[in-house]
């Protein structure tokens, strides 16, 4: 072979001398590209810089600016850290060490836990390494060598990690300095490209994830190119904090958890309060679009989820129930439930499409190390609905879905909406005709209404392709709130049938759609987004009236009876104290309008109005201040629009 011939994303190509590193190729391309160049993509496989070129390639160079770029860069910081930590702590034992959304962590094996002394000493030991600037190579090793050195350096865990590999799987480490790590790669060249970075807290983890395995010590850390992107991404952690629904839930007294119910909410009343109205918003757009709300068990015997497939597969991810010698579930998802309400009836043609809504309580057996406050809990509701329609009902009913979830994040406050159309994966039921069938169809209807989407592979749903529907919160960070699932597999495993326009059984299609997702999750994301001030719809508390001293006690009580007559929900303040000391706490409670009453508003007949965190709005009468909140409120609280412009 003369050369070898490399092609470029944009189309372009030149040649290389057969046994050239992409390192080389990547030169070629420019020296800009050359220093920031972290590892590359040959035919869509990600190597290091020094892999050899001894064929024909499409070649992509990963920097900092994409994703895969970053995720190589905080890949190589994890090494580095663990390099750090070994050296200073030789007693601890390596399990693993991935990068995350933002950012990286490694587990460690230690007999004592790390201390806030201990990270400050492992990060300045990282400084040292990173100076150095030493090479990172890898190596291949057969397993029996791959086991015998890790043996050798009492990494039990790596061991462990090598027998669990498949046979035919390629074993290869990394190497800087004395350091080794089993790893896949690739990685960047050198430590020295790795510029700035903070460990940012140690936090308890098991093995696997199972709490029934040994316990770790997480370090969680961060890297970027340059300091000043390194204290952006600080600014913005510090904010992501002030923000933490966790703290804010209770500060406002919205939910708590215990003990005795782990990793499932309490919802005190005035969380009861946001978490109602809303379900409720959810109820009022459900009969614009023609739903209807059925209430279902929670505890199904385990033929049900034999039918529906969820035994075979995610058995071990359900609480489970022995009664009168049989098994139990409480239900993870009311999909198989719609199946048998469905299937108890006869229908025709002109009966579908059937729209079932559901609020039920949920349990999945999240592990407890991967459970996070609100985000991931055991116990939740969704705003869930499965439609069953004819096929040619599919693409009115996506459209519907879209324009009612339009409206309810234009209410909400969400103006950026991502789409992406997530295609099968590994783990799933039905044939590939079915899923061909279903990936092609939901394709084709989002093609056919306009919609701009992303494909994201391999991340649908056990039974069938679905679209999913992300939002950026106020601090910029992506969430996944809707979906709407193409099923018609589901349909097939209960046997559910309408009879056609000919006379004709026929199979109807399943869409399973959710707007918000887990109520709670929802919450969660919800309270970061507006750092607890809800808007005055959906506040639990949407005025304050405040007394500056007792002798307006009557009257604040006769405003409060006045606004609450008119719907408004409102608390009063007569305390003994300061009237500067109780609006500094109104605003600490986020509490959207304060209605102060002194002496002067007590002979006038009307109240001082103040707005959270935007102060004084002047004095007006009692009935020009309740219409200004049911204005407000009936403003923000009706559907918004109609377009899909946002999305």
């Amino acid at each position: 072979m003369d050369s070898v011939r490399i092609t470029l994303p944009d189309g372009g190509h030149f040649e290389m001398e057969p046994g050239s590193t992409v390192m080389d190729a990547v030169a070629r391309i420019g020296p800009g590209l050359g220093r920031a160049a972290l590892a590359a993509k040959l035919d869509g496989a990600q190597v290091d810089l020094d892999h050899r070129l001894n064929g024909d390639a499409a070649l992509e160079v990963l920097t900092f600016n994409n994703p895969e770029g970053r995720e190589v860069y905080w890949h190589s910081t994890t090494h580095l850290m663990a390099q750090a930590t070994k050296e200073l702590f030789p007693e601890a034992r390596l399990t693993i060490g991935p990068p995350i959304e933002e950012g990286f962590y490694y587990d460690f094996d230690m007999p004592e836990p790390f201390t806030a002394d201990d990270l400050e000493r492992i990060e300045d030991r990282m400084v040292e390494l990173s100076r150095a600037d030493m090479p990172i190579r890898r190596r291949e090793l057969s397993r029996e060598d791959a086991r015998a050195l890790f043996t050798e350096r009492g990494e039990s865990y790596k061991v462990e990690m090598i027998d669990d590999l498949a046979a035919d799987e390629v074993i290869s480490i990394y190497e800087q300095g004395d350091f080794i790590d089993l790893c896949r790669g690739p990685h960047i060249p050198s430590t020295g490209k790795i510029k700035a970075f903070k460990l940012l807290n140690v936090a308890a983890a098991y093995w696997h994830g199972d709490e029934n395995n040994q316990s770790l010590q997480r370090i969680y850390g961060v890297s970027y190119p340059s300091r000043k992107d390194l204290e952006g991404y600080l600014e913005r952690r510090a904010e992501a904090e002030r923000r933490d629904h966790r703290k804010l839930g209770r500060q406002l007294e919205l939910f708590m958890f215990h003990p005795y119910a782990p990793a499932s909410p309490f919802f005190f009343p005035k969380g009861a309060q946001v978490y109602n109205t809303l379900t409720d918003y959810v109820r009022e757009l459900y009969r614009k679009h023609g739903y209807d709300e059925v209430i279902t068990p929670l505890i199904y015997e385990a033929g049900l989820w034999k039918t529906s497939g969820h035994y075979e597969h995610f058995w071990d991810e359900m609480f489970t129930i022995d009664a009168d010698d049989r098994e139990y579930a409480p239900k993870p998802m009311n999909c198989p439930s719609h199946c048998l309400m469905y299937a108890a009836g006869h229908h025709s043609y002109r009966d579908l499409p059937i729209r079932y809504a559901d609020f039920a309580r949920l349990h999945r057996h999240e592990r407890s190390g991967v459970t996070a406050g609100l985000m991931r809990v055991r116990s939740f509701s969704q705003d869930d609905a499965h439609i069953f329609c004819r096929p040619d009902q599919i693409r009115d009913e996506v459209d519907d879905f879209i324009k009612m979830l339009e409206n309810a994040y234009s209410t909400l406050g969400f103006e950026d909406t991502s789409i992406y159309l997530s295609t099968r994966s590994d783990k799933r039921a039905g044939s590939d005709e079915i899923w061909d069938q279903a990936e092609e169809t939901l394709a084709n209807v989002l093609d056919s209404l306009d919609v701009y989407y992303e494909v994201a592979p391999g991340e649908a749903a056990f039974y069938g392709p679905k679209v999913d529907f992300f939002v950026r919160d106020a601090l910029q960070r992506p969430w996944q709130l809707g979906t709407c699932q193409l099923d018609f597999n589901m349909p097939e495993l209960f046997d559910l049938e309408y009879i056609t326009e000919s006379g004709k059984p026929a199979r109807p299609v399943m869409i399973h759609r959710a707007i918000l997702g887990s109520l709670e999750r929802f919450l969660g994301v919800y309270i970061e987004h507006c750092a607890g001030a809800f808007p005055t719809w959906l506040a639990p508390v949407q005025a304050i009236v405040i007394g500056i001293s007792e002798h307006q006690t009557e009257y604040v009580r006769q405003v409060e009876g006045r606004l609450a007559d008119a719907g408004i929900r409102v608390e009063t303040d007569v305390r003994n104290e300061k009237v500067g000391y109780k609006i500094r706490e109104a605003e600490t409670k986020k509490i959207p309008y304060m209605a102060i009453a002194g002496a002067r508003e007590l002979e006038a007949g009307d109240v001082s109005v103040r707005r959270h965190g935007q102060g004084d709005q002047g004095n007006m009468s009692v009935d020009a201040f309740i219409d200004e909140l049911e204005e407000e409120i009936a403003r923000t609280a009706r559907t918004a629009r109609t377009t899909r412009a946002a999305v």
